[in-house]
């Protein structure tokens, strides 16, 4: 192939893109190519490292001199054009010598990336501040740091048709499954996709179950979180160009679990857990509670409190569904427009909104007092949900929920609490039981989901993720006293 061949076939790889240089050196009477997109690589490496050497050589240059006598790490020989090209739009370097049946390149990426940062979604008081950010290298380093082991795994798969996407399976191999790794990695192979954009979109693609509103895989954007979650014996995904990463298989309860229970003392930590817990079934059924009640079954009412409900309705026009659903879809755009708009702002709006607006509805006769501080209260409790995509599926269970109480009364809230029931039961993350250690029931797995267990009292990993070795330590040793005898 000779120099003008290569360059048009480059060239028309590229669409005769601007961005793509090249460069034709005539060295002793050889020609010699250089591609490159500027805003990609490193120029003074470039210059350094390439070009000096290369124009300050006395004698014809080959594949294998190229080789030997600039030998940076991160040069590969390549022959399909195909490769050459992925090679350029990853920052690398391409060397042609004509006549030559290889081409030399040398990654000299220069990428742009943010720092180390606080996470945003998953804020803690103790442990770790760091969190993931969109360069696969500098998670990928942030794992290594702390999982030091060479147990650690981390799997390469390319996925997308048209925008190829590096994609990394990372397990413990002496602890994970192989059954789980085999699972995730079939379903991440048979994708047929132009681009995989982030985490939660390949969530949603290889989930067990693509009709329900309930994650089947946790998102996290916390190194230590999925650190631990490896320790279990647990399977983690990372995408390139994604700040959060997947952990599976998961259940129900790991929603409601978070690291900062592992820094508290044990009982502060099972004390936040079950509160959270607690706080996802208030969040359920407190305001179709108050619609049912309202509307078929006011003998369930004390006296007092019916007289007080009472005189708040007594202006109110819409019956008590129309009144919860109107409160609920007012949280909900607050929620919302505080979400979309800047920080500073958003917050001020989210609290002078909530006040204003609640009070005008009370004074204007749409709704009752009573009626918003169980709205509030609903919402506050679905906000205590570490996972953001768990506390946004509680607040869509409510609207159905509210619908049937207002149709049925005690019984639709029974109805949709079945059906719920039922649905979690036939849902599985990964193959693996959605609702473990409740059904099938384990009751040793609690300590490790629903409750937490001083660290000397939890010797077993949890059975729901199937690992290889069960056991975290030996039980007896760790029973035996190791203070210095006095005497």
């Amino acid at each position: 192939m000779t120099t003008k061949v290569y360059i048009d076939a480059l060239n028309q790889k590229f669409n005769q893109s601007p961005d793509l240089i090249h460069k034709v050196f005539d060295i002793k009477g050889q020609s010699i190519v250089i591609h490159f997109i500027s805003y990609q690589i490193k120029k003074e490496r470039l210059d350094r490292e390439i070009l000096e050497p290369l124009t300050s050589s006395r004698k014809p240059w080959s594949v294998n001199d190229l080789q030997n006598r600039i030998p940076l790490a991160s040069s590969k020989a390549e022959t399909n054009l195909e490769e050459i090209a992925g090679q350029i739009i990853h920052g690398s370097v391409t060397v042609y010598i004509e006549g030559e049946k290889e081409v030399i390149t040398y990654l000299l990426a220069d990428q742009e990336q943010r720092s180390l940062e606080r996470a945003e979604t998953e804020s803690l008081v103790f442990g770790p501040q760091v969190s993931f950010t969109e360069s696969m290298i500098t998670n990928l380093n942030v794992v290594r740091w702390r999982l030091d082991t060479d147990d650690l795994v981390m799997k390469k798969l390319i996925v997308g048709e048209r925008i190829p996407t590096e994609v990394r399976i990372v397990y413990l191999k002496s602890l994970t499954n192989e059954e789980n790794v085999e699972t995730i990695t079939q379903r991440i192979e048979d994708l047929v996709v132009d681009e995989i954009e982030d985490t939660s979109v390949l969530s949603q693609l290889i989930e067990d179950s693509s009709s329900t509103v309930f994650p089947q895989l946790i998102a996290t954007e916390l190194p230590d979180r999925f650190c631990h979650s490896l320790m279990k014996g647990r399977v983690g995904v990372m995408v390139d160009k994604s700040p959060t990463v997947l952990i599976g298989p998961v259940s129900l309860f790991s929603f409601f679990e978070s690291t900062e229970d592992l820094y508290m003392r044990w009982n502060m930590g099972t004390f936040m857990r079950l509160l959270r817990i607690l706080a996802m079934m208030l969040s359920i059924i407190l305001t179709p509670m108050y619609v049912a009640a309202l509307t078929y079954h006011y003998e369930v009412i004390p006296g007092s409190l019916l007289v007080s409900l009472g005189q708040s309705r007594a202006t109110v026009p819409f019956p008590p569904v129309l009144e919860a659903l109107l409160l609920e879809t007012l949280i909900e755009l607050l929620r919302e427009a505080g979400a979309r708009l800047p920080t500073k702002v958003g917050q001020t709006m989210g609290i002078v909104g909530g006040i204003v607006l609640g009070q005008a509805a009370v004074k204007a006769g749409f709704t009752s007092n009573i009626l918003i501080i169980i709205i509030a209260l609903s919402a506050l409790a679905s906000f205590t949900a570490p996972s953001y995509l768990m506390g946004t599926a509680i607040r869509v269970i409510r609207f159905p929920m509210i619908i049937l109480a207002g149709a049925w009364g005690l019984i639709g809230i029974a109805f949709a609490l079945c059906f719920l029931v039922i649905h979690l039961l036939k849902l599985s993350s990964l193959g693996r039981p959605y609702l473990a250690p409740v059904y099938p029931l384990s009751i040793k797995d609690f300590s490790d989901s629903i409750i937490r267990l001083p660290y000397n009292k939890n010797p077993k990993r949890p059975t729901s993720t199937m690992p290889k070795d069960p056991d975290r330590f030996d039980e007896n040793k760790a029973k035996q006293k190791k203070d210095v005898n006095p005497s």
